[in-house]
């Protein structure tokens, strides 16, 4: 049992207000919440005397923890708190595997420590035994993978003209042996009056559905959706891609920062919103992507999108001030386990929102580099995967119709530079952009709660020896494991820091 927390955990009446119809979508971000503010309450007792439940709940079974002691033992980091974090984040199987390969991490490292060495090295694992790379994916090869067909279907499928292979990605449920559902879309005729109807005998099925997602032909009458735009360039450019197409469907434009923050990194905001105005468009700021449901602003958006698009989502870099009011701020890599467990979260979180808000057949892109280390392709493709959302396509973000547009950091980076200004993303590449696209194949059926990462508790953080943690004495630890814990609660209350 790995610590993911499910369905199987009490829970509270504490539902902010949300309709009872939406809670589902809310019900993860308030149970780390919940996690929490019981963690920090518990710590901050014990510090003042107080004594801690003596049952605390175990994160993971008598057999994970055995061996989670086992491999400590063996590397010679049975003290180390967080890289037991790390450990108590694999199933019995995985930590079996991890033992079985030999690895150890590299404790003399000067730039990682071993918990993040050890958080890396289990992501790139478990991303290797997956089906997907990160990269450039075509139809074909996003439905062989979704349904696990062999090399010679594959094949087949590519045999197939834009008309056959349309009807086949989309009626396909496994019911139906795959060559009698291939010889049925033989039969039938042409579709007529719809854009998906275009070029129905173009031999390569698999190129002209890939035209269609690089061209952004959604649909023209639903409302699109753009969480997460810094500077609201994306959505300007969105907004003028309708316009040219003759959509009547709005574009709803957001931003997670406040306007006022917005006008102190980008002179240029007014004359954006002016132009989104000019088309119609609805622009809402402070809207947090992984609690929609939570935003009364955005209550008639229910089961009403076409597309949503969030572009290099990131849960925001954990500043700490290490001496409070003397600008001495630090913060820990995004691949750091203290705080890597927010990236993933986002996407869990997301994904089970827009269940509520997105009609089914509607499209998702999430653009993200294949090799960001923060919010990783398989957070994105697995939290999809598990609110019902079909991987159909990844695109290379520079072969996207919509790519050209005034990227931005989306923190206080672009007060003085941006990535347009020759200056690149560090360690992302443009060839390595992706855009990664899902369709809603809602099956009907209730879904648990959403299954969330486990956020470190009190103790772990305290006892965290790299990034801003090292050489600190025991009462600047605790200043700042608070200080960290604190801003960790506000993030899941939609307080922005």
């Amino acid at each position: 049992m790995a610590a993911m927390a499910d369905k199987g955990e009490v829970v509270e009446d504490d539902n902010e207000g949300v309709a009872e119809h939406l809670q589902g979508a809310v019900e993860g971000t308030l149970r780390l919440k919940r996690i929490l503010s019981q963690d920090l309450k518990e710590a901050m007792a014990a510090d003042k005397g107080a004594k801690r439940r003596k049952l605390q709940p175990s994160r993971v079974g008598h057999e994970e923890s055995r061996k989670i002691d086992y491999i400590l033992r063996k590397w010679g980091l049975f003290g180390e708190t967080v890289v037991r974090f790390v450990l108590e984040g694999l199933s019995l199987q995985e930590l079996r595997a991890l033992d079985e390969s030999q690895y150890y991490p590299d404790t003399t490292n000067e730039w990682r420590g071993p918990a993040e060495l050890s958080a890396v090295h289990v992501s790139q694992m478990r991303e290797r035994s997956g089906p997907n790379s990160g990269g450039s994916t075509d139809p074909i090869q996003a439905f062989r993978a979704y349904w696990g067909l062999d090399g010679t279907q594959e094949a087949r499928l590519r045999l197939l003209c834009h008309k056959d292979i349309r009807h086949v990605l989309q009626t396909y449920d496994g019911t139906k042996a795959l060559e009698q559902v291939m010889a049925d879309a033989k039969e039938l005729p042409p579709e007529t009056g719809l854009a998906e109807g275009a070029a129905p005998n173009f031999v390569s099925g698999s190129k002209a559905l890939g035209r269609f997602y690089r061209l952004e032909l959604i649909d023209s009458t639903a409302d699109a959706a753009v969480f997460g735009d810094a500077n609201l360039s994306f959505a300007v450019n969105l907004a003028r891609h309708r316009k040219a197409l003759g959509h009547v469907g709005r574009v709803i434009a957001t931003t997670f920062e406040n306007y006022e923050t917005l006008k102190e990194r980008y002179t240029e905001i007014d004359d954006t919103i002016k132009i989104l105005d000019g088309h119609l468009a609805d622009v809402y700021h402070e809207v947090d992507c992984t609690r929609i449901a939570a935003d009364p602003r955005l209550k008639n958006l229910e089961g009403s999108l076409g597309a949503v698009y969030y572009n290099f989502p990131h849960a925001g870099a954990a500043w700490v001030d290490l001496q409070p009011g003397q600008g001495h701020v630090t913060g820990f890599y995004d691949s750091h386990p203290v705080v890597n467990w927010r990236h993933e979260n986002l996407m869990r979180l997301f994904f089970r929102n827009l269940r509520y808000f997105v009609k089914p057949g509607g499209v998702v892109k999430v653009a993200s580099n294949m090799g960001a280390v923060g919010v990783r392709y398989s957070y994105i493709l697995g939290s999809a995967e598990q609110n019902e959302f079909r991987h159909v396509e990844t695109v290379p973000f520079l072969e996207w119709t919509l790519h050209r547009y005034g990227r931005a950091y989306g923190d206080r980076r672009d007060k003085k530079k941006r990535p347009g200004d020759g200056q690149g993303y560090n360690a992302q590449k443009a060839e390595s952009d992706m855009v990664y696209t899902f369709e809603y194949r809602p099956s009907g059926n209730e879904l648990p709660n959403q299954e969330i990462r486990l956020p470190p508790t009190f103790h772990t953080i305290q006892g965290c020896n790299d990034g801003p943690f090292k050489n600190l004495d025991t009462t600047a630890r605790k200043n700042l494991a608070r200080q960290l814990h604190e801003r960790f609660i506000k993030e899941c209350s939609g307080i922005h820091v």
